[in-house]
């Protein structure tokens, strides 16, 4: 059986990431860890109901994708955002843009109907999907 298992973000800070990622979204750090033969470290980062980011850095990484907007993400290919359900969409927005997020869609009714969706940037411009899906 396959199943997804986590997502890889490439940061400039991997200690400032890690600390903004596990305030941000109840996360636990696991140990840094290094590639040997390269410049490589990263952390993965265990949430209790199962999901994990992994947070890589290399020092002279260049920046990438940085759309203000799911919808300017979805313009260029390549990963655009990562997506949380969470139980309170509003709740979970106003943390994560208390938390230091950027604001990129505030908490709306979603496509699907009966749903809530919003975006918030991390701290590098990354873009966060928070969906109710209830």
């Amino acid at each position: 059986m396959t199943r997804f298992d986590h997502v890889g973000i490439s940061v400039p800070d991997l200690e400032a990431a890690t600390a903004w990622y596990c305030a941000a979204l109840d996360l636990t750090a696991a140990p840094v860890f290094s590639i040997p033969g390269t410049d490589l470290r990263g952390v993965m980062l265990l949430h209790d109901s199962g999901f994990r980011i992994e947070l890589l850095h290399r020092p002279r990484a260049r920046p990438g994708l940085r759309a203000a907007t799911a919808l300017e993400a979805a313009g260029t290919l390549g990963l655009g955002h990562l997506c949380l359900c969470v139980e309170d969409v509003d709740g979970a927005y106003a943390r994560l843009v208390e938390a230091g997020a950027g604001s990129s869609m505030p908490p709306q009714a979603a496509p699907r109907p009966g749903a809530r969706m919003a975006f918030v940037a991390d701290p590098y411009g990354n873009l966060i999907e928070l969906i109710d899906r209830d």
